[in-house]
């Protein structure tokens, strides 16, 4: 594995709450001649995909200057605050950020946002199974995003919560890979200082995990979720109030995160995490990690009969002009690309933080 630092030199992972969404008076209905429990929403609802993020969260760092303002962000939470889960979002959720000993930092609202997509495409493969076909458009992004889903009749309800999963997954890697190149949900706010951060790949498995777990409980979703997050944190040893979260923050200040630097400068973020396949390691504290059994993550890759989930769907991208694709793709005719390239797309990025580490290098040096 290998975790890539580069100091005072790449942008920071800041999602601060300009808007929270929080979309009230959703009506779920529960299935009740499956197991799998997810929402079955009204048409109107599964002809629209969610949102690409539905909670804004999180800002990594404490006490982080906004602009020029008089304004400080902190956006972490403790396990009294955490509310219950709902498919959407939700005020009474109270999501942040906070640190557990054997996960590293866990980003709530991205936990909550792949699992309710998770949950989402699985309402939608279900409701298609019979055509054996899925296609929508899910949104701009970097370029028309588009997902195309082939329903094998030899899919079992496991596979096809799996799948559902994986897709999700992918979707959230996207973000990561597109907000460096340029994607911003923010008008005339670049993002590529929120890409990558050190506990967003391990957040966002962790919350298709924790979907998919939902999806094969006994409970409905939104129940099943609640206790999950519940369970994990105390697997995983959250520390139990928001102090020790900050303070695990203080001991990661100027080695992961800068506090010299204001939002959103492309320099408040000093390390990112790259390694997203198949496998995703947490970020443990250095001093807090000897002799701590971390808890990794893996991208879910085979149906029940061993036939690969990435040949059941396509999900591509018609790349705007922000990316620079001759040189990326030099051999391309078309700007579409797939989730094949992504390992292409992140090789790319992690050249360009090589080359960023050492023009800072040198710049240093003089």
């Amino acid at each position: 594995m290998t975790k890539i630092s580069l100091k005072n030199t790449h942008p920071k992972h800041w999602r601060v709450s300009f808007h929270k969404i929080a979309l009230l008076g959703l009506t779920i209905l529960w299935a009740t001649s499956i197991t799998a429990k997810g929402p079955i929403l009204s048409t109107k609802k599964l002809q629209s995909p969610p949102p690409r993020i539905i909670r804004t969260c999180c800002s990594f760092g404490v006490k982080v200057s906004l602009f020029r303002l008089p304004i400080k962000i902190t956006e972490i939470t403790s396990i009294e605050k955490i509310g219950t889960h709902e498919y959407m979002g939700s005020t009474k959720e109270k999501n942040g950020i906070i640190y557990t000993q054997k996960g590293g930092f866990i980003d709530l609202g991205h936990v909550r946002d792949q699992a309710d997509w998770t949950a989402y495409l699985y309402t939608q493969i279900l409701q298609h199974q019979s055509k054996g076909e899925f296609v929508q458009k899910i949104g701009y992004e970097g370029g028309v995003k588009e997902l195309k889903v082939q329903i094998s009749k030899d899919l079992s309800q496991e596979d096809i919560v799996k799948l559902a999963g994986k897709i999700a997954y992918d979707l959230s890697v996207w973000h990561e890979i597109s907000t460096w190149f340029g994607a911003s949900t923010i008008p005339l706010v670049p993002e590529r200082y929120s890409s990558f951060s050190v506990e967003d790949a391990y957040s966002n498995l962790l919350g298709a995990t924790l979907g998919m777990k939902a999806l094969q409980s006994n409970l409905p979703y939104e129940t099943a979720m609640t206790q999950l997050i519940e369970d994990t944190l105390e697997d995983l040893e959250a520390v139990k109030t928001e102090e020790e979260t900050q303070a695990a923050m203080e001991e990661v200040r100027e080695i992961w995160w800068s506090g010299k630097k204001t939002l959103p400068s492309r320099n408040v973020l000093i390390a990112r995490e790259l390694n997203v396949y198949p496998t995703v390691y947490p970020w443990l504290i250095p001093q807090k990690a000897k002799d701590i059994e971390t808890r990794s993550l893996t991208v879910p890759q085979k149906s029940h009969n061993g036939k690969l989930l990435a040949d059941f769907y396509q999900f591509s991208i018609k790349l705007n002009y922000k990316f620079p694709f001759k040189k990326i793709f030099p051999n391309r005719k078309n700007r579409i690309i797939t989730q094949a390239d992504f390992g292409t797309l992140l090789l790319y990025a992690e050249k360009e933080l090589n080359s960023s580490k050492h023009d800072w290098l040198s710049q240093a040096s003089l």
